[in-house]
């Protein structure tokens, strides 16, 4: 297995500390606000990562974070008068209810910030001396790590400046790894709270004990999280904290970068509002995480048509719904399209090759069901469970629908049929039309008529 490590900047052979386990973190949400898009590309990418590996016979020991307390959380807090807990216990639940909508398995660490801070005090504290006191916290000074910067290449700058917080630091690159604030939590240097860059690490120290195999998250967070994080492990403990660094690229909303400054970031629970679940990871997955994603709608309907030709496959083959509760028995298979899919995978998550190898698939799977010849049905289960679609039941996927609008369409097929039995052509023909334009497609059979959403 191949994957491309953001530090090297070349693919590199998967070799993990520990034969079969795979250790992995991913940079959680900071939650004062719903989970957006860039949200959601960053949690399927690294889903897919996790998928390929369990179906390469991997242990997968996975972990995303919560930073449950940060300036961002504070603010909200004060503006809405709600306790800061009040905040990120809601922000919480509805950031996995989305992830679990789009089919990503849950990891085995849920690990937040708040429940680490003893072992942040002494983790600054070992590091002592590194650090300085400014008035308004502890800072680390990067001086001191010959590597700074080897993480993202990048190198001092005008962007950086020593004025930070209206406290002059030693160097541009110190952040400071302790706020001084009253009220939060206890230290022998000073009240306060941590910063950013260290909870993640503190994080990874702690959960990790054999060391960490993959760091990942999203672009903007290579720095200076990342290096932050990188410098804090090799000041303290004289090693790197990862052995490959994977970061999935921007979501462009038609073409231009999403911001809420910008006022076009959208929120994945507003997107499920309007579009099939699986629908949104299909195309959210559909293009290479390394690549930029360009969202937009046109694209977004384009996809769901591609994902209805796999619906219709395992229509075909009378498969009911299935979850991914038991994923580890179900991801393997000797199906030859199977492989080669996998094999894609195994190329740096080559998605765009794996999913046209499963389109061959089901072209194939086609052929033979028409020709009466046997298939194994539990070869469609296992692709749903590598590419992480394809588990819901037919009739739901293709009738996924606000329930007003479900009726209406009933309602509509049933005046139609009225129509019919009067011998009223015309009648019938213009609520047919009436449906076409609303997107649904009706078929007449002897048993009556069935209709979907196109």
């Amino acid at each position: 297995m191949l994957i491309f490590d953001s530090v090297k900047k070349e693919k590199l052979e998967f070799i993990t500390k520990e034969k079969n386990v795979a250790n992995i973190y991913v940079c959680g949400p900071t939650v004062y606000d719903d989970a957006h898009l860039g949200h959601a590309r960053s949690s399927i990418c690294f889903d897919l990562l996790v998928r390929t590996l369990l179906a390469n016979g991997y242990k997968v020991n996975f972990a995303k974070n919560f930073t449950d307390i940060d300036d961002k959380i504070i603010n909200k807090s004060k503006q809405t008068g709600k306790s800061i807990d009040e905040i990120t216990s809601f922000y919480i639940k509805s950031y996995e209810d989305d992830m679990k909508a789009l089919n990503v398995i849950s990891p085995n660490h849920k690990p937040k910030a708040t429940e680490y801070v003893n072992e942040m005090i002494n983790f600054i504290q070992d590091l002592k001396d590194y650090t300085y006191t400014l008035e308004d916290g502890i800072y680390l000074d990067t001086s001191f790590d010959e590597k700074y910067f080897s993480i993202s290449h990048k190198s001092t700058d005008n962007t950086m400046t020593r004025l930070e917080n209206g406290v002059m630091k030693k160097n541009p690159s110190d952040f400071v790894l302790w706020k001084f604030d009253n009220g939060y939590y206890d230290a022998p240097f000073g009240g306060g709270r941590p910063g950013w860059h260290t909870e993640c690490v503190v994080m990874i120290e702690s959960i990790f004990k054999g060391g960490l195999d993959v760091h990942c998250g999203g672009a903007d967070l290579l720095f200076p999280h990342h290096e932050n994080e990188a410098c804090q492990c090799r000041l303290k403990n004289k090693k790197e904290i990862s052995n490959y660094w994977l970061h999935n690229a921007f979501v462009n909303i038609n073409n231009e970068k999403m911001s809420k400054s910008l006022q076009n970031c959208f929120f994945v629970k507003d997107m499920l509002g309007s579009y099939d679940n699986e629908t949104l990871r299909f195309y959210l997955q559909s293009t290479h995480y390394r690549s930029n994603f360009n969202f937009n709608e046109e694209d977004l309907k384009a996809s769901k048509k591609r994902l209805d030709k796999f619906y219709r496959t395992k229509q075909r083959l009378n498969l009911d719904a299935f979850d991914d509760i038991a994923i580890n028995d179900n991801i393997k298979s000797n199906n030859e399209y199977f492989k080669e899919c996998l094999k894609a995978l195994n190329d740096d998550l080559n998605i765009s090759k794996a999913i046209s190898i499963f389109e061959e698939y089901c072209v194939d799977i086609n052929k033979r069901l028409d020709e009466n010849l046997d298939v194994d049905k539990k070869d469609f289960i296992s692709f749903s469970h590598l590419l992480g679609f394809g588990f819901k039941a037919c009739d739901e996927y293709f009738k996924n629908i606000d329930e007003n609008l479900k009726n209406k369409i009933e309602e509509l097929i049933l005046q139609r049929l009225e129509a019919k039995l009067n011998k009223n052509y015309a009648l019938a023909d213009s609520i047919r039309d009436e449906l076409s334009s609303m997107g649904v497609s009706i078929k007449d059979s002897k048993d009556g008529t069935t209709w979907e959403i196109i």
